[in-house]
């Protein structure tokens, strides 16, 4: 199989990208530690996965080569950021410039940290979370190797997201298999604020747009996102879908922190809290500009989780 796409993550990220490029009729090869993933018949076709270890820098340099675009969508765990991250990114970056290969590197909005009014790209690095400035560190490196002719990167960033694969997230199963169950979804923080969220489908479409166009590299991309409104208001479209009552409660920082004493997942939410006790809204019209507006419809958005958690549950029942 000829193949000229790379993706680096197996997680939700690495799945839309994947199904964006399928769609397109495009051959792709899957990077994991494993070397197994479940794919669909039609995904097949298109579709191999190798095992790697994306440590190391002449690992990554195998097993990319020969293609013209990678996406970096892998991660560590969110307790192990600062000890691995930066080493992941970084033998990515630099297999993938000895491979001669592209770069697109799929981020999130931690490293502008607490912002009044609305999160845009020109926007400083000046997060002072953990998290936040790790974020910061993966990008400035990136682009700063872009800039020096190592080679072409270019990084789209997302909201939270929300979709089909998506578990670990404020909109994942925490609050949409309460739903189906008729229970109370829970989420961090005020739900009544307005903030922003990505369905993944979406961020996939806009990475693989972004690795095919020139005129994207050596830049940063917030992606669209459907009309803002509360998370309140997002989980009662679910819940209206479904003809169920939307129960929801939120989650205070300190319901997070004695969470967190027993979860290290929690644990590692807490400095994030920000993003949930104040509005936080994203700016996607740089992107809307250059491409055009690819944002799902939340309805529609929603259809599509509440369909691959009903499977899911039913699957495991």
């Amino acid at each position: 199989m000829n193949t000229t796409h790379v993706i680096f993550g197996t997680g939700p990220v690495g799945r839309a990208i994947m199904n964006e490029l399928v769609n397109r009729g495009e051959n792709v090869r899957m990077v994991n530690r494993s070397g197994h993933m479940e794919l669909s018949k039609t995904q097949q076709k298109h579709v191999t996965i190798s095992k790697a270890n994306a440590y190391d820098v002449d690992a990554v340099r195998d097993v990319v080569h020969g293609a013209e675009v990678v996406y970096q969508a892998a991660q560590p765990s969110y307790s192990q950021w600062p000890e691995k991250f930066p080493p992941l990114q970084e033998a990515i970056l630099e297999g993938t410039a000895a491979a001669g290969a592209k770069l697109v590197i799929a981020d999130n909005l931690y490293m502008y940290g607490d912002v009044d009014g609305k999160i845009h790209e020109e926007l400083p690095y000046s997060a002072t979370t953990r998290k936040g400035q790790i974020r910061a560190q993966l990008a400035q490196t990136a682009l700063d190797a872009h800039h020096d002719g190592k080679l072409q990167v270019t990084i789209g960033r997302a909201a939270d997201f929300y979709g089909p694969y998506v578990r670990s997230s404020t909109l994942g199963e925490r609050v949409f298999e309460p739903l189906l169950a008729g229970k109370t979804a829970s989420v961090p923080g005020n739900p009544d604020l307005p903030h922003s969220y990505t369905f993944i489908s979406d961020f996939g479409k806009a990475l693989v747009m972004l690795g095919a166009h020139e005129s994207a590299y050596g830049q940063v991309w917030h992606v669209p996102n459907a009309s803002i409104c509360t998370t309140r208001e997002l989980v009662e479209k679910a819940a209206a879908q479904l003809g169920k009552p939307a129960k929801l409660s939120g989650m205070s920082t300190f319901m997070m922190r004695v969470g967190g004493l027993f979860v290290p997942e929690a644990r590692e939410t807490v400095e994030m809290m920000y993003e949930f006790n104040t509005p936080f809204v994203v700016d996607s019209s740089k992107f809307v500009a250059t491409f055009g507006d690819i944002s799902t419809p939340t309805e529609e958005g929603l259809r599509q989780t509440l369909a691959w958690y009903e499977h899911q549950l039913v699957t495991a029942a």
